[in-house]
């Protein structure tokens, strides 16, 4: 069961003080807070664990601090939807907006490799209106002689020239627990002139003492991949590691799931996915066309398949995208055959914006529908 508090309920105050003495010493059950910043107002979150079913409801809403209570389900009880859940879907992260109906584009380098593309790319960014990026400082690779990333020592250049070009957030992927001290301290040093949103890679989907060591700082939020080889249900449920430690500012990306069947993509294009994870969770959807895709294969239309494969995305309600550009993919030094063009970011972006505003036109065809259905 989850007691939902009224919003900005204070912890010291005699309300919550009542509420919590009679919420812990229930037998049978232990008592989990969870705080959630929104944009206007902080709600807090308690979940009741355990024995649960002898609980009457309406004694736990009738508690000084509660304004409603609800009975959840067993699976993703922090990040899932249940019976009559109103809670809030997404989350704001250093002045950008993350949920279930608007749209963030985090185009850049795979890999960060020397400081003149960086700038490049986050200026070609500021002029397209874009505040948000990708940058990879550690790099998980197959290889072990594969360029694993420049790792600590790139960060201090790298979000100076975030701050220079106006970008507020930056995905990037962490392999270990120690690259979360090692970017929060660089940051700090810095001034915070941006922002992070650590990246769980797929390879790491089911690490789950990554995941939780995550779950436990609230500083930053978090966008997850699916695993490239198991089930929705079990990247949902790394999903849900995030949250049970502490955090639910998650994103959930699809990138393809890696299969034979997918060729002549590098991996199987998943994207019909979007909807149902909306259906079953609150978390924002992720599209990674260039993951999926792999190639600057063209299509006779003239359009790339990483395009096509965006727009699929997006159509059916993507909330982010996170894509490859490069200035010089001949230079890349991972994934340079599948990154996209800086002469091609204007495009991608008109495209990208085409798309959402076809699926907000589309919501409206179904929802008029549903206005005029007969009672």
């Amino acid at each position: 069961m989850l007691a939902i508090l009224h919003p900005n309920t204070a912890l010291d105050s005699e309300e919550y003080h009542q509420t919590m003495h009679y919420l812990e010493n229930l037998p049978g059950v232990t008592v989990r807070v969870h705080e959630v910043q929104g944009a206007t107002q902080r709600l807090t979150e308690i979940y009741l664990l355990g024995d649960t079913k002898p609980l009457n409801k309406e004694e736990i809403e009738a508690l000084p601090a509660v304004e409603r209570a609800i009975r959840i389900s067993e699976d993703y009880r922090i990040l899932g939807r249940h019976r009559d859940d109103r809670r809030q879907s997404g989350f704001t992260y250093n002045g950008v907006e993350f949920n279930q109906t608007n749209l963030n584009i985090f185009a850049g380098l795979c890999a960060v490799d020397v400081p003149e593309h960086v700038d490049m790319m986050m200026k070609a960014l500021e002029e397209s209106g874009e505040v948000c990026t990708r940058m990879g400082a550690y790099k998980p690779r197959t290889n072990p002689y594969s360029f694993q990333g420049h790792g600590k020592g790139c960060l201090p250049w790298v979000f100076e020239k975030a701050g220079k070009h106006g970008i507020k957030v930056i995905a990037m992927e962490i392999t270990h627990e120690s690259h979360i001290e090692e970017i929060d301290t660089c940051l700090e040093k810095l001034g915070r002139p941006t922002g992070v949103m650590l990246q769980v890679g797929t390879r790491n989907t089911q690490n789950f003492e990554l995941l939780k060591a995550i779950g436990r700082q609230s500083t930053y939020p978090v966008l997850l991949k699916r695993g490239f080889g198991i089930t929705l249900n079990e990247s949902l449920n790394a999903a849900e590691y995030l949250a049970s430690e502490g955090n639910a500012n998650v994103i959930f990306c699809l990138r393809g799931m890696k299969t034979e069947a997918g060729q002549p993509h590098r991996n199987m294009v998943d994207f019909a996915h979007v909807p149902a994870v909306k259906r079953l969770t609150r978390m924002p959807v992720c599209v990674d066309p260039s993951h999926s895709v792999g190639t600057r294969e063209q299509s006779p239309d003239g359009i790339l398949d990483v395009m096509h494969a965006t727009a699929q995305g997006v159509i059916a309600g993507a909330n982010m995208v996170l894509v490859d550009f490069h200035p010089k993919p001949e230079k890349a030094l991972v994934d340079g055959p599948q990154a996209l063009l800086m002469h091609e970011l204007p495009a991608y972006l008109e495209d990208i914006r085409l798309c959402h505003d076809t699926w907000k036109k589309r919501q409206a065809i179904y929802q008029r529908l549903k206005d005029e259905a007969p009672e």
